[in-house]
């Protein structure tokens, strides 16, 4: 059955008075149209509502997953920073004390806040270093490199792990970099004097003669710091190797006089004997070179010092070596 369609409802409203106005205008009548412009205006109003606080509400979930730290809370971020340097100083003194493992954690965590400077990195990594995990030593190494790419430090420290895995050519790069960068901005870690002979040391290592009595020559003429016996040893070695027996005698004879003057103030007898055996070293190596040019009378005074050092240190095997070679020298020259 059809339904009735209903009927439209009766306006009960007040006929509209209207003004009068000039007689020969016409009156419209007014329309009974319904008026749809204040609704439509109330749902686009409310869909931007909407749409506002959807969009507000990703951004706020967003940024409740960044890992950055909120840089406009500075009451946050000091703290963090504090943090992170309290893990760093510990985890120093730790290092420096000898517990490696204490000392981990505690720059493990500094690193972690997010906050740690590069100094943090290198530090951990000389620790991995001690412990002989080199893939993480390196790993540090190279972070702190990503966050500073001039730092001197680092690029020592990364020398000195290649030069431990052998990788001579990649040990030289960095003591170059470390050698540019702290001539640009020097820094109290490091002087010149250490990084030259550890250049000279890696060339001598790669057969580079000149070039690493070059650097051992430069080390010698720095300023800063104290001459180190080994640096004269290790260019009498790049001058053996170039023929320059003269050179090389007289290194040797600096590397003693250097031991001489520096063995009293060496505090532990360990050191001290470990001086004195590189001593005799250097006197029988001196000795074998004033062989080769035929100073006898030079080469004997040598193997005499080295016997008296080996007597004194109990070393009773090189003792006997060097009795046997001061043997046979007085039988050839008879």
């Amino acid at each position: 059955m059809k339904k009735t369609p209903a009927k439209k409802s009766v306006n009960t409203k007040k006929p509209v008075k209207v003004r009068p106005v000039a007689s020969n205008a016409t009156i419209k009548p007014q329309s009974t149209k319904p008026c749809s412009a204040p609704w439509s205006l109330s749902i686009y109003v409310y869909w931007f509502i909407i749409l506002f606080f959807i969009a507000a509400t990703f951004y706020i979930l967003g940024r409740s997953h960044d890992v950055q730290p909120n840089a406009g809370n500075m009451d946050i971020t000091e703290e963090v920073l504090m943090q992170a340097n309290d893990y760093y100083e510990t985890g120093k003194a730790k290092l420096i004390a000898g517990n490696i493992d204490e000392a981990l954690t505690d720059l493990a965590t500094a690193i972690d806040t997010g906050a740690a400077s590069v100094d943090a990195y290198i530090l951990r990594g000389e620790a991995y270093m001690q412990t002989g995990d080199y893939r993480n030593a390196l790993a540090d190494f190279n972070a702190a490199l990503v966050k500073d790419p001039t730092n001197a430090v680092a690029y020592y420290d990364r020398s000195l792990l290649n030069a431990r895995v052998e990788d001579y050519a990649a040990a030289l790069a960095d003591i170059n970099n470390a050698l540019a960068a702290n001539t640009t901005n020097p820094t109290a870690v490091l002087q010149m004097r250490n990084l030259y002979a550890k250049r000279g040391q890696l060339n001598l290592w790669l057969k580079n003669w000149e070039g690493a009595v070059a650097d051992y020559t430069n080390s010698l003429a720095r300023p800063e710091g104290s001459v180190s016996a080994d640096v004269y040893a290790e260019r009498a070695e790049a001058y053996v190797a170039l023929g320059e027996y003269d050179k090389a005698i007289e290194d040797y004879s600096s590397a003693i006089r250097v031991i001489s003057e520096q063995i009293a103030g060496t505090p532990t007898m360990e050191g001290r004997e470990a001086q004195s055996s590189n001593a005799m070293m250097y006197f029988e190596k001196s000795a074998a070179l004033n062989l080769k040019l035929g100073n006898i009378d030079a080469a004997r005074s040598d193997l005499e010092s080295a016997y008296t050092i080996a007597v004194a240190l109990n070393d009773e095997e090189s003792t006997t070596r060097l009795q046997g070679l001061l043997d046979e020298l007085n039988k050839t020259v008879e």
